[in-house]
């Protein structure tokens, strides 16, 4: 039987292995299986840091969630990567938003 869905929203791959760690195994389906193990594989940060850093990238540079997300999953590690990222949607950033957001990023890697 289908489940009907109450609420979207989006969420960074750490958050989606804390929630689906919270289930027992055995209740996951196929799918919420398959993306369990992905983001046990992906995902090597906590959650409530990730969500701290998705907030802190929101605020400092007027991003998107799904824009801050999209940077926090992919944890790039150059400008040029972070710049394809923002890039799809048409919107252009100044050098210096990047280098500031790798900053960041790098930051968080360290800890």
């Amino acid at each position: 039987m289908p489940k009907k869905i109450l609420k979207e929203k989006e969420i960074a791959i750490a958050e989606v292995k804390e929630i689906l760690e919270k289930v027992d195994e055995e209740e996951l389906g196929e799918f919420q299986r398959r993306v369990y193990e992905y983001s046990k594989k992906i995902s090597s940060f906590k959650s409530a840091k990730v969500k701290k850093l998705v907030k802190k990238i929101i605020d400092a540079h007027k991003l998107t969630i799904s824009e801050a997300i999209q940077i926090v999953n992919c944890m790039p590690s150059s400008i040029e990567e972070i710049r394809s990222i923002l890039s799809v949607k048409g919107r252009t950033f100044q050098t210096n938003t990047f280098e500031e957001i790798l900053k960041e990023l790098n930051k968080f890697r360290k800890k």
